[in-house]
């Protein structure tokens, strides 16, 4: 770990000034931090922020930056107006992630960074994620990859570093929970946030709202199986809030949280 660790700091010390795409999550709190403690005031975090993005997570990541003193500017995204986003294809994610790099390339090039970086581990695998085209057509660093960081590694550092986000779930954007062939728009993405936030709110934590397009949107609400045993005394609420957010129907799948979906 000591050697990886070294491997990533003298890649991020070659290529500073940077700046890191940030997004709150694991792998990118993880990268940010590090390179803060690295190289000072050299780094820059950007955030992208669009109607995919919660509300909650937007608050999260800003306020976990803060914490560990790094500086972090938001970005707006347009990606949900791109007529190839919004079809949601299978490489969805590449539009996203194009979109992203190259708000961030005309950022660095203005603001005299050297090289824009982003949160992929080397558990990440590259030929899976329509990301890592975008991030290869733009030359963008993968210095955890690079430095054999794998996704255990980067939440043992995070605990090392005290950051809030080490054992987090994976929380992918909401377009995430449109099946792909729906439209993503932003009253459905609106509808899953308003959905997600409610069953959040009954304490459970690993868990996901998918929405089922028809005359009406349905919810399926899966639960990580560890948590689906308080789901049968609350199983009532559970209906009836996301009735309220604003689902015709409700369906919780016996079969649970499945992380591969």
């Amino acid at each position: 770990m000591q050697d990886k660790v070294r491997a990533l700091e003298q890649s991020l010390r070659a290529h500073a000034p940077l700046v890191v795409a940030y997004s709150g999550g694991v792998d990118s709190a993880c990268l940010l931090a590090l390179a803060r403690r690295t190289l000072g005031d050299r780094v820059l975090g950007v955030i992208a922020d669009s109607p995919s993005l919660p509300r909650q997570a937007l608050a999260d990541a800003l306020e976990t930056a803060r914490e560990f003193g790094a500086t972090v500017e938001v970005v707006q995204t347009d990606e949900v107006n791109d007529p190839r986003y919004a079809a949601n294809p299978i490489n969805r994610c590449y539009f996203c992630k194009a979109e992203l790099f190259q708000r961030l390339d005309a950022l660095a090039r203005e603001r005299g960074y050297a090289v824009i970086a982003y949160g992929e581990n080397a558990d990440d695998p590259a030929h899976l994620r329509p990301g890592s085209q975008a991030a290869a057509e733009f030359s963008i660093l993968a210095p955890l990859k690079q430095a054999g960081l794998t996704k255990a590694d980067v939440r043992a550092l995070s605990r090392e570093l005290g950051l809030p986000t080490a054992d987090a779930p994976a929380q992918p954007c909401l377009s995430s929970r449109i099946p792909h062939g729906t439209p993503v728009t932003p009253e459905a993405l609106a509808l899953v946030e308003r959905g997600e936030a409610f069953v959040r709110s009954l304490g459970f934590r690993v868990f996901r709202v998918r929405y089922l397009a028809g005359d009406a949107p349905s919810a399926r609400v899966q639960i990580a199986p560890e948590e689906m045993g308080a789901v049968d005394t609350m199983r009532g609420s559970i209906e009836r809030g996301l009735h309220t957010a604003g689902f015709a129907g409700v369906e919780i799948d016996p079969a649970g949280y499945r992380p591969a979906e």
